[in-house]
């Protein structure tokens, strides 16, 4: 990475640091939350169904088409109590924990635990590219495998595909022909509709998702085509929705 101040490169190590930035002074035991609210569930297969969202702050990529990255900085620390507090407060039965990356933040296992004890249907959207193999079995993940054109493609922990299962979905944003083309060669290879429901979606600006739509019908396959509902009911740079 290129420094603006020095033109030199940093080192990884030194990058990281900074992304993760928000972290470093976090009380034990806390998570450090952007934000908490209410709406409805936008992606997965749930989608249009009311769904409270926990989004936790910091990520360690840095994917190219990123529409959350005021999450990467902005937050603050609460308890698990306070949390969980908050999210029962809508009286919603759906709760996604997402971020950022929320893996990141070790507290979230205990989290998405109570929250599962509570009688809640728990999802996690998470990058891929932090072990899931913690995770509440309750829990259902919802696994972004990083594309070529994200630019984090090397960031995929690929064993997180072994712990897929039928109650979870895998999810590839795409940016073009060639993101297309290596996901449906991944899919066939790996038999990944075998384990669970597989989504693509079109990158907002970088691919039509009306093309995408026909590239999937070439396929003969069960992928089921995502569009962001949220960004279509709202404006799409709002936040909160």
């Amino acid at each position: 990475m290129i420094s603006a101040a020095s033109n030199s490169v940093d080192h990884p190590a030194d990058a990281l640091a900074r992304r993760l930035k928000a972290l470093r002074s976090k009380p034990p035991g806390s998570l450090v939350i952007h934000e908490i609210y209410r709406s409805l569930q936008g992606e997965s297969t749930f989608m249009g169904l009311p769904c409270v969202f926990i989004r936790l702050t910091a990520c360690h990529l840095r994917c190219v088409y990123c529409d959350t990255r005021h999450a990467f900085h902005e937050g603050g620390p609460m308890t698990l109590d306070e949390v969980v507090e908050r999210a029962l407060g809508f009286g919603d039965d759906l709760v996604e924990i997402t971020g950022g990356e929320p893996l990141l933040q070790p507290e979230v296992l205990p989290l998405m635990s109570r929250l599962a004890d509570l009688g809640k249907t728990v999802l996690l959207e998470t990058s891929g590219a932090v072990d899931t193999s913690a995770v509440d079995p309750r829990v259902r993940v919802i696994l972004d495998l990083k594309t070529p054109g994200s630019g984090e493609v090397a960031a995929n922990i690929w064993r997180n595909l072994d712990h897929l299962r039928p109650t979870d979905e895998l999810k590839l944003v795409l940016c073009d022909r060639r993101d297309f083309d290596w996901a449906v060669e991944i899919v066939r290879e790996l038999r990944l509709l075998e384990r669970c429901p597989v989504l693509f979606s079109a990158a907002a600006g970088r691919l039509n998702a009306t093309e995408l739509a026909g590239w999937i019908l070439e396929t003969r396959l069960p992928i089921r085509l995502q569009i962001q509902q949220h960004k279509v009911l709202w404006d799409p740079n709002a936040r909160g929705v």
